[in-house]
């Protein structure tokens, strides 16, 4: 890896640490509290790219691991882990690596509704797949319930699925990170 490469993954880990400072909001009857950290995800993936993005995003997880208060709420270290919220932080490198490999491959043809989707996918879905089933484990409760509990989150996902594309579509235009294909 180039240096400048290990900037970019260091600044990316630093914004999801920047986007943890914002409160967490915690929903009546939710196990895992509305944070803005999944927009850090999108936009590590989608400008990023597959690789970078997920290393930038795996730093941040390493931070958490060890214990740096880096989440929300200043909570960090392994019972964040093996909490009800552990999946979806487990989950966020894979988040953006589907957004950095998608993007790569769609590339030539990226805008604004492939964004949104792409971003939508490995920002959401993604997250849900891997975060609601651990938050049913470790919170002891049915998956049916941990499904209908995490419906709360998801207009908050949109916007930022949609902020992320903007500034994704912004980057493109301005500085494209990530190499055209041919």
């Amino acid at each position: 890896m180039r240096s400048r490469d290990l900037a970019q993954v260091a600044l990316f880990a630093a914004i999801m640490v920047v986007l943890g400072f914002f409160p967490l909001i915690q929903l009546p009857g939710a196990f895992a509290p509305f944070t803005s950290q999944t927009l850090g995800v999108i936009l590590a993936g989608s400008i990023l790219g597959a690789k970078r993005g997920a290393l930038a995003i795996l730093l941040f997880d390493v931070l958490v691991l060890i214990g740096l208060p880096v989440l929300p709420g200043g909570r960090g270290g392994l019972s964040v882990i093996m909490g009800p919220t552990g999946g979806f932080v487990i989950a966020y490198p894979i988040g953006a690596l589907v957004i950095g490999v998608l993007t790569e491959r769609l590339w030539r043809h990226y805008n604004l509704p492939v964004a949104l989707a792409i971003n939508f996918l490995g920002g959401a879905v993604v997250l849900y797949a891997i975060g609601i089933p651990w938050m049913a484990v470790a919170a002891h409760i049915p998956l049916h319930k941990a499904i209908v509990t995490s419906i709360a989150f998801i207009p908050g996902d949109i916007v930022k699925t949609v902020i992320g594309s903007l500034a994704a579509i912004a980057v493109r235009r301005a500085y494209p990170m990530i190499p055209a294909r041919a």
